[in-house]
Protein backbone atom coordinates (compact mmCIF):
# COMPACT_ATOMS: atom_id res chain seq x y z
CA UNK A 1 0.00 0.00 0.00
CA UNK A 2 1.12 3.41 -0.49
CA UNK A 3 1.32 6.26 1.31
CA UNK A 4 -1.99 8.17 0.25
CA UNK A 5 -3.95 4.54 0.22
CA UNK A 6 -2.35 4.12 4.02
CA UNK A 7 -4.03 7.58 4.74
CA UNK A 8 -7.44 7.08 2.97
CA UNK A 9 -7.75 3.67 4.55
CA UNK A 10 -6.88 4.81 8.12
CA UNK A 11 -8.41 8.58 8.33
CA UNK A 12 -12.32 7.68 7.35
CA UNK A 13 -11.88 4.62 10.26
CA UNK A 14 -10.18 7.15 13.36
CA UNK A 15 -12.27 9.43 12.60
CA UNK A 16 -15.76 7.59 12.16
CA UNK A 17 -14.61 6.47 15.46
CA UNK A 18 -13.91 9.90 17.23
CA UNK A 19 -16.74 11.27 15.57
CA UNK A 20 -18.91 8.63 17.37
CA UNK A 21 -17.00 9.51 20.31
CA UNK A 22 -17.84 13.08 20.31
CA UNK A 23 -21.16 12.58 19.91
CA UNK A 24 -21.43 10.48 22.90
CA UNK A 25 -20.45 13.54 24.99
CA UNK A 26 -23.75 14.59 24.20
CA UNK A 27 -25.31 11.45 25.90
CA UNK A 28 -23.83 13.10 29.29
CA UNK A 29 -26.34 15.86 29.07
CA UNK A 30 -29.01 14.11 30.99
CA UNK A 31 -26.72 14.09 34.42
CA UNK A 32 -28.31 17.42 35.38
CA UNK A 33 -29.26 17.69 39.26
CA UNK A 34 -29.27 14.91 41.72
CA UNK A 35 -28.42 11.38 40.74
CA UNK A 36 -31.68 8.88 39.38
CA UNK A 37 -31.28 5.41 38.39
CA UNK A 38 -33.57 6.31 35.64
CA UNK A 39 -30.71 8.61 34.23
CA UNK A 40 -28.83 5.39 33.01
CA UNK A 41 -32.01 4.73 30.71
CA UNK A 42 -31.98 7.83 29.29
CA UNK A 43 -27.95 7.94 29.06
CA UNK A 44 -28.22 4.65 27.20
CA UNK A 45 -30.92 5.62 24.81
CA UNK A 46 -28.92 8.66 24.15
CA UNK A 47 -26.12 6.78 23.48
CA UNK A 48 -27.62 4.81 20.72
CA UNK A 49 -26.93 6.68 17.68
CA UNK A 50 -22.87 6.58 18.53
CA UNK A 51 -23.87 2.98 18.83
CA UNK A 52 -24.72 2.74 15.56
CA UNK A 53 -21.97 4.70 14.39
CA UNK A 54 -19.08 2.51 16.13
CA UNK A 55 -21.11 -0.26 14.30
CA UNK A 56 -21.13 0.90 10.94
CA UNK A 57 -17.29 1.61 11.12
CA UNK A 58 -16.65 -1.85 12.28
CA UNK A 59 -18.41 -2.85 9.20
CA UNK A 60 -16.85 -0.29 7.19
CA UNK A 61 -13.49 -1.54 8.65
CA UNK A 62 -14.10 -4.18 5.67
CA UNK A 63 -16.52 -3.21 3.57
CA UNK A 64 -15.84 0.95 2.67
CA UNK A 65 -19.12 1.68 0.91
CA UNK A 66 -21.35 0.54 4.17
CA UNK A 67 -19.42 3.57 6.18
CA UNK A 68 -20.07 5.96 3.42
CA UNK A 69 -23.42 5.16 3.10
CA UNK A 70 -24.44 4.83 6.66
CA UNK A 71 -22.19 8.37 7.45
CA UNK A 72 -23.86 10.25 4.22
CA UNK A 73 -27.09 8.73 5.34
CA UNK A 74 -26.57 9.96 9.11
CA UNK A 75 -25.74 13.64 7.68
CA UNK A 76 -28.98 13.50 5.58
CA UNK A 77 -31.23 12.22 8.40
CA UNK A 78 -29.99 15.13 10.82
CA UNK A 79 -30.50 17.55 8.41
CA UNK A 80 -33.94 16.42 7.92
CA UNK A 81 -34.87 16.01 11.93
CA UNK A 82 -33.35 19.30 12.50
CA UNK A 83 -35.02 21.10 9.29
CA UNK A 84 -33.45 24.34 7.38
CA UNK A 85 -34.39 26.81 9.74
CA UNK A 86 -31.58 26.51 12.16
CA UNK A 87 -28.23 28.40 12.39
CA UNK A 88 -25.48 27.32 10.33
CA UNK A 89 -23.39 25.84 13.13
CA UNK A 90 -26.05 23.37 13.68
CA UNK A 91 -25.00 21.71 10.57
CA UNK A 92 -21.47 22.12 10.94
CA UNK A 93 -20.89 20.90 14.05
CA UNK A 94 -22.90 17.81 13.34
CA UNK A 95 -23.47 16.99 9.74
CA UNK A 96 -20.31 18.33 8.51
CA UNK A 97 -18.11 15.84 10.30
CA UNK A 98 -20.41 13.39 9.16
CA UNK A 99 -20.21 14.41 5.68
CA UNK A 100 -16.42 14.02 5.50
CA UNK A 101 -16.31 10.48 7.28
CA UNK A 102 -18.63 8.87 4.39
CA UNK A 103 -17.07 10.90 1.62
CA UNK A 104 -13.23 9.70 3.35
CA UNK A 105 -14.80 5.82 3.26
CA UNK A 106 -15.90 6.30 -0.34
CA UNK A 107 -12.68 7.48 -1.63
CA UNK A 108 -11.22 4.49 0.34
CA UNK A 109 -13.75 2.42 -1.03
CA UNK A 110 -12.78 3.85 -4.97
CA UNK A 111 -9.09 2.93 -4.36
CA UNK A 112 -10.09 -0.52 -3.45
CA UNK A 113 -11.73 -1.10 -6.26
Amino acid sequence: MTTPQKIFYWLPRLLGVYFALFLSLFALDVFTGPFEPRMLVGFLIHLVPSFVLLGAVLLAWRYELVGAVVFLGSAIFYIVNVGLDRHWSWYVGIALPSVIVGTLFFVSWLQKR
